[in-house]
């Protein structure tokens, strides 16, 4: 069963997600997982595409979009491949095939309180085990 973890960022824009996003893809790839982060839109996975080439600053994550070999891979629509195993969310819905992975990170900053809170409904609704970080101070 996928488990699910919420990260509560005290940062207030997006793109803390999305730097917080990087570092987590980072920690999961040091531990050898494969990782996927799903994005709402192309748009937005080319966006987390230029941000993956610099940040963090002293670090390549090696990444691509559409691109199930380099261990990160971001996208848009469901992945081809069942290789990954962790999953970041930084799209507007829940994904379908969420339960594919054995590690669901939903990233949750200020503007995104509301959608949490349902999120985090949906999942304990279903029986998912979860757990809740609220990081009050983050490096980025």
């Amino acid at each position: 069963m996928t488990h699910i973890d919420f990260y509560i960022l005290p940062d207030v824009e997006r793109t803390a997600a999305q730097r917080f996003a990087c570092r987590l893809a980072a920690k999961a790839r040091l531990k050898g997982n494969q990782v996927h982060v799903h994005m709402a839109s192309e748009a937005a996975a080319n966006e987390m595409d230029e941000l993956m080439w610099a940040y963090p600053a002293a670090a390549f994550l090696p990444h691509g979009i559409r691109d199930v070999k380099s261990g990160v891979s971001i996208d848009w629509q469901e992945p081809a491949s069942s290789e990954h195993d962790v999953l970041i969310n930084l799209a507007d819905d829940i994904p379908a095939f969420f339960g594919r992975f054995d590690r669901l990170a939903e990233i949750i900053v200020g503007e995104q309180k509301t959608i949490g809170r349902e999120r985090y409904k949906f999942y304990r609704h279903r029986g998912y085990p979860l757990k809740h970080h609220e990081l009050t101070e983050w490096t980025d």
